[in-house]
């Protein structure tokens, strides 16, 4: 089966991640996907292929005769989508790029040269789109593509030498819980890439230090004809909180190594409000800093309001993956020679986020990132040239003979 076909096959499960679920893995339907790869893995010739309990999906491709002794590599994935929008009934379509805007169909939602002028670069090419209802999935159904159909070469193909792969899907990134049940023992792999960035050619060992936090505001609530002095509105409480932060340190007026704030949930009424955010910085120090600043935020509008009023809970989600990586720059320099050899120009760039393989870098499996080919992930403009998806097939194929 070609990369894209498959690739087409696994947007058509809805693998959304909750955020809000207390299961493992967070939604039931991801195990779905995980079944079907599962079976995949073992229809094309791969060893031990399974689910697990909590939905993760492992499989191997044994060492070449003679090559057992060469540390085991690993390739890792993840099923789900994010939860910011729909991945049900996604409707991708294949279009040839000549230029301009791309219009999306009956939704009349447009991808914009204007608002991504990166669209450029591919001129003359097959664009894999939504029709504008959906994401798309290529973030990250496009790794997995890329990683079972570089499995199926190398089956195909026995005569390249390579050393054990091994091979792991993981549920529930999206919401930072991709790692928490992976087994790394099991795994047995040495080294690994998550094959889960951006544009063809990315190569990524730095990421944000990462937290969520939620403030909860208590008011008190009082009929408003008798309220004078007396009602304390939660609504109106937690804007002056949101009022308070950095306005600048926003996602919208970040970039590169700037950290940021990012509040993307609101909730509540008079008596009682959330205020729900993430907290990223690729400085551990200024990471720690901004901890800091909300805790004593909180602790100044209780004063302000009264004990109590506002609480904080707040939980590091993981951490830069830059200084578990730096002991093994191999790993980043046979990734630029495998891009290289296949006509593809490297570009390390620094994560404005984070992968599965943060977590599991500070779990004892260096682990940095690769390329899928995509862009726009997490919207409807979401999307991925043909010819990357490809060509990542090339580089991996490239990359586990090293």
């Amino acid at each position: 089966m070609d990369v894209i076909e498959r690739f087409l096959k696994y947007v058509s499960f809805d693998t959304r991640s909750d955020e809000s679920s207390k299961t493992v893995p967070s939604t039931e339907k991801q195990k779905v996907l995980g079944a079907y790869l599962a079976d995949e893995l073992k229809r094309i010739g791969m060893q031990d292929a399974r689910m697990d309990e909590y939905g993760y999906v492992y499989a191997y491709l044994p060492a070449s005769e003679g090559c057992e002794d060469r540390p085991v590599l690993g390739l890792i994935a993840h099923m789900d989508t994010s939860p910011d929008v729909s991945g049900a009934n996604v409707k991708p379509q294949i279009v040839r790029y000549e230029g301009g805007d791309i219009p999306l169909g009956e939704s009349g939602e447009v991808i914009r040269l204007s608002a991504f002028p990166f669209l450029s670069r591919y001129v003359g090419q097959e664009l894999i789109v939504t029709d504008g209802t959906t994401l798309l999935g290529a973030d990250d159904k496009a790794g997995l593509a890329e990683i079972v159909s570089t499995c199926e070469y190398m089956l195909a193909h026995p005569e390249i030498q390579h050393g054990k792969i091994a091979v792991g899907f993981t549920p529930d990134e999206e919401i930072g819980s991709g790692a928490d049940h992976f087994d790394v023992a099991g795994f047995g792999a040495q080294f690994a890439y998550t094959v889960d960035g951006g544009e063809l050619g990315e190569i990524e060992y730095e990421n944000f230090n990462a937290a969520s936090a939620k403030v909860t505001v208590k008011g008190v609530n009082i009929h408003p004809g008798s309220a004078k002095n007396r009602m304390k509105n939660a609504v109106l409480m937690a804007n002056r909180f949101i009022s308070m932060m950095p306005a600048a340190e926003t996602p919208a007026h970040t970039e590169g190594y700037e950290g940021f704030y990012h509040i993307h949930d609101i909730c509540g009424n008079e008596c009682e409000a959330s205020v729900s955010m993430i907290i990223r910085d690729h400085d551990r120090e200024k990471f720690e800093a901004r901890k800091a600043f909300l805790t004593r935020l909180v602790e100044y509008l209780n004063g302000e309001w009264g004990e109590g009023s506002f609480s904080l809970e707040m939980r590091d989600s993981y951490y830069n993956m830059k200084e578990q990586i730096l002991p093994h720059m191999e790993l980043i320099d046979n990734a630029k020679a495998a891009m290289r050899e296949v006509g593809v120009e490297p570009l390390v760039v620094a994560i404005r986020g984070g992968t599965d393989g943060a977590r599991l870098s500070y779990m004892g499996l260096p682990c940095p990132n690769l390329s899928t080919g995509g862009a726009n992930f997490h919207g409807v403009h979401e999307l991925i040239p043909v010819e990357s998806m490809r060509k990542m097939v090339e580089v991996l194929v490239c990359l586990v003979k090293k």
